[in-house]
Formats: structure tokens, sequence, C-alpha cells
């Protein structure tokens, strides 16, 4: 019997957020951490979520940059709801039951 893959679309992507005038950029990572994994674990069906932050500068400032690991069968509503809270990039979307049968995920 073949296993059943609940969660098909491992998702994963980076968020950068850059700080406002005066914003702490430490507790900006904290706080964008928090509000992902809240708002994600409250609105989408998944499983295997890692969310993990840092803060950081580059030449357009201070920022921070969450790293998501999540998967489930709507990753477009989750590049959609992280787009709005910045820029995301190094998006992955991997389809895991194609993978589990010997094709390109």
């Amino acid at each position: 019997m073949e296993d059943v893959i609940e969660f098909r679309y491992d998702t994963q992507l980076l968020l950068d957020k850059y700080a406002g005038n005066g914003e702490d950029v430490d507790d900006l990572a904290d706080d964008l951490v928090d509000e992902v994994r809240d708002h994600i674990t409250n609105n989408f069906k998944g499983d295997s979520m890692v969310v993990a932050g840092d803060s950081g500068e580059d030449e357009f400032g201070e920022k921070a940059t969450v790293k998501l690991h999540f998967h489930t069968n709507e990753p477009w509503l989750v590049l959609e709801y992280c787009r709005s809270l910045g820029e995301i990039y190094d998006i992955v979307v991997e389809d895991m039951d194609r993978q589990s049968r010997g094709l390109k995920g």
C-alpha cells in the first residue's frame, strides 16, 4: 500500500521586511516570525512548519529576514500572504507526491 501524502507541496521561501525609522530590527524580526507562524497556523492547513528569523542590513537598510518551510496543498495562498508582508524570494514549491513516485518534483 502506498503512503498518502496529506499535504502535497513543500513550500519554502525567504521574506524580507525593512525596518521603519527608529524601529528596532531585532524586534521586527522576532515579531515577524511570530506573525507568520501564528497566521499560517490559524489560516492554512498543513504540517512540518519551520519559521526562523534574523536581522541584518543591506544597501537598502536594516531588515528582518524570515525563512519559511511549510507543507500545504495551497502554496499559492501562503505565497500571497507572505508577499503582503514584504519581499519574497528564493521561492521553492516542490510536489512531494510526484517525488514519491520517482518523478521530478
